[in-house]
């Protein structure tokens, strides 16, 4: 019996000892939990309770060289409710009244508003969601409703604000204007001039306390950011609504005629090289024409016979010719090797001097010439486009800039015939970009200067920074040459192939160029480019403009100087006639000749504004756009905006005054 008594005894203390050293390591854990490691588990508890989320900046405003918007972010609305946060006398006292306000914001019955409400009160609903994507003028009245301007705590006020890009002129320019998107891993995809220029406009992103509430929602913890969001700077472009307007529609309607593929416009301010309208348009299989792809900075191809104009400067630089130098352009066909070079003329135009070469284009001639002065040594005439930065790329801020293409002797891709076919643009690949800034260097009286899309970065009413002039080649070659072969450019609209676009206003000067495109595939896929660049006035250059078509209609017409020379006399002119000051010289005196054509620098360019479209917004949201544009805003109605007296795309021009019908 007493050994039993004592077998107990030491079991009792077994387990007592088990159970103390059991307590013991509890007690040691919870020491090591809470003090210890005890800031590392908070830290996890609260991320699964409480997170950070980003608020991103309002992202600034990209103008145009008039402050006339180009894409604008507006700032839009998701405004919730909890319903457990509310105090229960507060919710019956005032649920009633918060249903009307509902109603007679959002249209639907007291009655419905009452119900949905006190439904979310009875299932804990804490994210019941009143209304979605609401502009600022109802996001503050919302704000004010019963119940809801006690706040977050008190009122179960909870707002979600994210922002939408818009663009006022609409398709305009689209692709220049461009956009900015980042993707789940944080990688931009950047097109155009929101995309060259996302770090100044993006600004800096805030931060945002949330807390985890029922079924994996996060409600604001107040109504108070961590870090407040830094809006993002403002920026200007070179960009000129008014003759983007221009140079968009000339282009559009020559492409409808021809029934084109694609095409592009570009003009250029001679003198800092700005880019005051750039329009790339491409057909739809339905026939309608939009911006897909920026051709004019990223599409490298043969620029044919505007090519000449390289060809003639290098041969003039060199001191192998004079612009009087004789070719015998022969019957209009001449062979090298196994290929023959044909004039588009039958019959050829015999013996010509090579300014009368420039002026009627002829293929058989350039081959001739720069063949027979590079042929022994063809590096030298590669070597003059090199020295002149023909095979260099502008380095342009946007992105996708099509590369340039030279054969060098040795190479590859250099034949027999590659030198007598490269003098009129063929085998060579350049942008209608990189060819525009050669023209407007010879504009410029030899200085080249690269093509520029922004003028300022702004921060409210400071300038952040000022963009100016950036010179690529300060001597693109000498003087004798470049008054020669202006001159040349000249003689082609007054008397050459492009004399069908000769002005009445003023004189201009350019090359047309006819490509073929596909030639290698059979006549079946032959195509054409057709392309004019040039500048105008012709004496006093003021801006410079590259006109390219793609594979035009045959049966309708192919040539440059009846497909694209006729877009760049329109913009030419409708540039000059835009809404000058009348007061300085009539438009009537001037088409009299009275006054001439050279007071077109002395004119203010006072161009019109654009009316962008505003059915569907809210007022307030349409405001600021409208304000911009110099508008007094007459108002109508209420709701969102129904009519508008200014239609959308007309140029607003000296009206002050819109009407706007709300629905």
């Amino acid at each position: 019996m007493e050994t039993t008594i004592k077998n107990i005894s030491n079991r009792s203390y077994l387990v007592a000892g088990c159970m103390l050293l059991f307590a013991g390591f509890v007690l040691f854990n919870l020491f090591k939990i809470q003090v210890i490691e005890g800031e590392k588990y908070r830290e996890i508890a609260r991320k699964r309770v409480f997170k950070d989320f980003v608020i991103p900046a309002n992202r600034g405003n990209l103008y145009d060289a008039n402050y006339n918007l180009l894409a604008t972010s507006v700032p839009k609305y998701d405004i919730r409710f909890d319903a457990v946060t509310v105090k229960q006398e507060t919710f019956q006292k005032e649920i009633q009244n918060l249903a009307k306000a509902m109603s007679k914001e959002f249209g639907k019955s007291t009655a419905y508003y009452s119900k949905k409400l006190n439904k979310a009160r009875a299932n804990k609903n804490r994210y019941l969601l009143l209304c979605r994507n609401v502009g600022y003028s109802r996001y503050m009245r919302v704000k004010k409703f019963p119940i809801l301007k006690l706040g977050a705590n008190k009122g179960g006020l909870i707002i979600e604000q994210r922002t939408i890009r818009e663009h006022p002129i609409g398709k305009i320019a689209e692709r220049t204007v461009g956009y900015e998107r980042q993707d789940e891993n944080g990688y931009y995809t950047r097109v155009g001039l929101e995309g060259a220029y996302g770090p100044y406009l993006r600004g800096k992103a805030g931060k945002r306390l949330k807390q985890k509430i029922s079924k994996g929602q996060w409600k604001p913890v107040s109504d108070n950011n961590e870090v407040e969001p830094q809006d993002g700077y403002d920026v200007v472009s070179t960009i000129d609504v008014n003759v983007q307007d221009i140079a968009h529609h000339a282009l559009l309607e020559q492409l409808e005629k021809f029934k084109a593929h694609h095409g592009c416009v570009v003009v250029m301010e001679t003198k800092t090289g700005e880019i005051k309208a750039i329009s790339n348009l491409a057909r739809t299989l339905k026939g309608k024409y939009y911006e897909r792809l920026n051709y004019a900075v990223g599409e490298s191809h043969e620029p044919g016979s505007t090519f000449k104009l390289m060809s003639m400067v290098a041969l003039l630089e060199d001191k192998a010719i004079d612009s009087s130098y004789v070719v015998d352009t022969e019957n209009g066909r001449v062979k090298f090797y196994d290929r023959t070079v044909y004039d588009s003329h039958w019959g050829g135009y015999g013996k010509i001097s090579a300014a009368k070469a420039f002026e009627l284009s002829s293929n058989t001639a350039f081959a001739k010439i720069v063949n027979n002065h590079y042929k022994k040594s063809p590096k030298k005439l590669l070597n003059r486009f090199y020295n002149m930065g023909l095979n260099k790329t502008l380095g342009l801020p946007i992105k996708g800039e099509g590369k340039p293409m030279f054969p060098y002797p040795g190479d590859k891709n250099w034949y027999g015939t590659t030198l007598p076919w490269m003098a009129f643009g063929y085998g060579i690949s350049l942008t209608p970009l990189q060819t525009l800034t050669f023209y407007n260097a010879i504009a410029n009286n030899g200085e080249m200067v690269k093509p520029q899309f922004i003028k300022q970065v702004r921060a409210w009413d400071a300038v952040e920074e000022q963009f100016g002039k950036e010179v690529i080649n300060p001597v693109l070659c000498s003087q004798q040459t470049v008054a020669v072969v202006k001159d040349m450019m000249e003689k082609v609209v007054e008397r050459g192939t492009a004399k069908n676009i000769k002005s009445a206003y003023m004189p201009f000067a350019g090359k047309t160029g006819t490509c073929q495109k596909n030639y290698g595939k059979g006549k079946k896929h032959l195509q054409y480019i057709s392309s004019f660049v040039g500048y105008f006035p012709a004496d006093k250059p003021k801006y410079s403009c590259i006109v390219v078509v793609h594979e035009p209609k045959k049966e309708i017409g192919f040539y440059g100087n009846i497909v694209a020379a006729p877009v760049f006399k329109k913009i030419a002119e409708k540039i000059y006639r835009a809404t000058p000051i009348v007061d300085l010289v009539s438009l009537e005196s001037i088409e009299k000749g009275d006054a001439g054509y050279t007071n077109f620098y002395t004119l203010s360019q006072k161009y019109k504004t654009i009316m962008p479209n505003v059915k569907g917004m809210r007022l307030m949201d349409a405001l600021p756009l409208l304000e911009n544009l110099g508008l007094n805003v007459k108002v109508s109605g209420e709701g969102k905006i129904k009519k508008q007296s200014i239609p959308e795309g007309e140029k607003i021009g000296n009206r002050k005054q819109i009407s706007i019908i709300l629905s």
